[in-house]
């Protein structure tokens, strides 16, 4: 997240900030981002406590600082009428006993069938993952046989669980994956005051444990000659360098988001360097978009040479791999 001066100037693109402004009107950047961060550290430290009215204080803090009607203080106001619902749970007196059966009288049957359409409903968003995951499974089984199709899907699972555990070890709050065949899949979590080289971090995940897993099949194959895991070890690091490609929808264009100019321009190298070497075309396409965003106003305070360095670690190691593999992917059935 990047941070505002003292002088009055934005550190994103140093353009003058007016009087009272909580927002940079040139690139948008948070003018209490210090303060913010450090109110949501406080908050969840509160509420991993149990100290839920501390915690909805800390929140409450917050929102004077955020811009009206942004996506963040939206979010707050959210969680603080949850908040709001458990501390009025804890203050309400247990309800009287009284023999509801006959008040209600024959709505009583419909009351108890609409409880269990309800308790229905909550089962099904709670065990979400598992529906969409062997919708998921089906479809590709349907479209590439069993063996490639349930292979394929478990593939795209390893680089979500990537992004899922990553976030969770680091004590944030997430659900688990949620899949859409023919669109990938996604985690939902919330990256409120968290530090962007973490953020960005948390997006590289996901094509190290898909290079992993790339890995493991690309041994087994190594291991049996069957073609099918071939197959699978280079269709899966293919996708994970796609998702390496940094514009905004991709695993790559949120971690572009710790990195400078300079770096992005390193990052642009590292990817033509790699093209001479491998020859593999996807990497021409993460070199452009390196070069596109080289000159996006959208540079962090402190960029991170962490990133870059974990960024082109993982590119190189999945052209690498698949420079070992044969053939284009999608393979037999």
């Amino acid at each position: 997240m990047p941070f505002t001066t003292s002088t009055g100037t934005c550190a994103r693109c140093s353009h003058p900030l007016a009087a009272r402004a909580l927002e940079c009107e040139n690139c948008h950047a948070l003018v209490h981002a210090d303060e913010l961060d450090q109110l949501s550290k406080e908050a969840k430290t509160l509420e991993s406590k149990g100290e839920i009215h501390m915690a909805r204080d800390r929140w409450l803090m917050a929102l004077p600082l955020l811009p009206r009607g942004s996506q963040q203080a939206g979010w707050i106001q959210a969680h603080v009428r949850e908040l709001e619902l458990k501390i009025n749970a804890r203050l309400a007196p247990p309800p009287p006993e009284n023999n509801w059966k006959n008040k209600v009288g024959p709505l009583g049957a419909l009351g108890v069938l609409l409880l269990k359409a309800k308790t229905l409903l909550l089962f099904a968003l709670k065990f979400k993952s598992l529906l969409s995951l062997g919708l998921f499974i089906s479809v590709y089984w349907k479209l590439y046989g069993p063996r490639f199709g349930i292979g394929f899907a478990v593939a795209i699972v390893v680089h979500e669980m990537g992004h899922f555990i990553d976030v969770k070890r680091r004590g944030l709050p997430a659900e688990m994956p949620v899949f859409l065949p023919g669109l990938g899949a996604y985690v939902k979590w919330r990256a409120l005051g968290v530090p962007i080289e973490t953020r960005a971090a948390i997006s590289l995940a996901g094509p190290l444990a898909g290079l992993v897993a790339s890995a493991g099949c690309a041994l087994v194959w190594w291991k049996t000659g069957q073609p099918v895991w071939g197959a699978l070890a280079r269709t899966s690091a293919w996708l994970n360098i796609l998702n390496l490609i940094p514009v905004w929808m991709l695993d790559g264009g949120q971690a572009a988001m710790a990195l400078g100019k300079n770096q992005r321009l390193l990052l642009l190298t590292a990817s033509l360097a790699l093209w001479l070497v491998f020859r593999e075309n996807m990497l021409l396409f993460v070199a452009v978009g390196a070069g596109f965003r080289a000159f996006i106003k959208d540079t962090p305070a402190n960029p991170s040479r962490f990133i870059l360095f974990y960024y082109v670690a993982v590119l190189a190691a999945l052209s690498l791999l698949m420079w070992t593999l044969p053939g284009n992917g999608f393979g037999p059935r």
